[in-house]
């Protein structure tokens, strides 16, 4: 019996149980799961637990790149794996921003602004996708989330070290005052990317109306 070439063409449907156990999700997954033991780290903060902190945090950082790149590599691209990679990245973010601010390393005030546009953001383009529009991320959002990052990472280290360079005193560097300033610039183009989504949005909505009203 000769095979119907359109079946063959169809890509075969995955359960979300075989999602659930692809290699991208389950490197999305262990970013989830490392949180409670970030968290524990950071609780009496000293510099071996601070680096221990640090070390996962960036291996978290590592895995985001990695699980997106994988799962188009082998085309396990999934509907669970778009849900959790980025909710995986907020996770670990906002934890680290919220443990940071009774360690004295950040504001209150930078942290629930920051709180404040991440769900903005994620309740916008929750109502976008019902409508139908995909927002993607641009540029201002990947700066963002690269320089959290490496802010993250400097706070979490976070003790002043005493650096030199080729017999060259630079003298004493607080991780702290670096990863602050980082995070402070973060938030710049946290609205500058969050006024994007929100044009972006509208621009999609009208054009959706247009399309809907013009005659047949």
């Amino acid at each position: 019996m000769t095979p119907d070439p359109l079946a063959l063409a169809r890509p075969t449907r995955r359960t979300l149980a075989q999602d659930a156990l692809n290699i991208p999700n389950l490197l999305t997954m262990g970013r989830v799961v490392a949180i409670p033991f970030f968290v524990w780290l950071l609780d009496t903060p000293t510099p071996v637990r601070g680096f221990w902190a640090c070390i996962v945090f960036t291996l978290a950082a590592i895995t985001d790149l990695l699980d997106g790149y994988l799962a188009r590599k082998l085309g396990v691209v999934s509907v669970l794996g778009k849900f959790l990679d980025p909710l995986a990245d907020k996770l670990i973010v906002m934890a680290a921003l919220v443990w940071m601010v009774p360690m004295g390393r950040m504001p209150a005030w930078a942290v629930v602004l920051l709180l404040g546009r991440e769900l903005s953001v994620t309740g916008l383009r929750s109502v976008a996708a019902s409508e139908g529009v995909v927002i993607s991320a641009g540029n201002e959002g990947k700066t963002k989330t690269a320089l959290q990052m490496i802010g993250i990472i400097a706070l979490l280290l976070g003790f002043p070290y005493h650096l030199s360079y080729a017999g060259i005193d630079l003298g004493v560097v607080d991780l702290v005052h670096v990863g602050r300033m980082l995070v402070y610039l973060s938030l710049l183009f946290s609205f500058a990317s969050a006024a994007q989504y929100v044009q972006l949005f509208a621009e999609a909505v009208e054009a959706k109306e247009k399309r809907r009203d013009a005659p047949v």
